[in-house]
């Protein structure tokens, strides 16, 4: 019974380990590392503006990046409610500047330095206020 106890702990233990991974961003989406990135599901109704933001949040507060890094999508969405992956590593892709914003979410190798994307952050600190 002991060694049961014990097995059902170290595995409630894991499990907490495992969600406690995730970042909740600035404008409330949640951001999962994943191999080769991070990932975002949705932009917390703020469409591509909100998933920027929400990647640039995660580099900044997680991953220490400074304003003038550069964010990629290297897992791009697939369909409307697939998630992005992100990277600050542009070297499984070929970079592309983004031209039209709600498009760059279908597009490997789109990127905007931190500072651009975490700009979009205002639109959720005018409605969270």
């Amino acid at each position: 019974m002991v060694k049961f106890a014990s097995a059902l702990l170290l595995a409630l233990a894991g499990a907490t380990t495992a969600t406690a991974q995730d970042f909740r961003a600035e404008n409330r989406a949640t951001v999962t590392p994943v191999a080769g990135g991070f990932q975002i599901a949705d932009g917390a109704g703020f469409g591509a503006r909100g998933m920027w933001c929400a990647a640039a949040d995660y580099a900044n507060d997680v991953l220490g990046a400074r304003s003038t890094a550069r964010i990629y999508v290297v897992g791009p969405r697939l369909s409307f409610d697939a998630p992005v992956t992100f990277s600050l590593d542009p070297s499984d892709v070929s970079p592309r500047q983004v031209q039209i914003l709600s498009q760059s979410l279908r597009v490997a190798g789109a990127n905007l330095s931190l500072a651009h994307a975490q700009s979009f952050c205002a639109d959720a600190r005018l409605i969270n206020r």
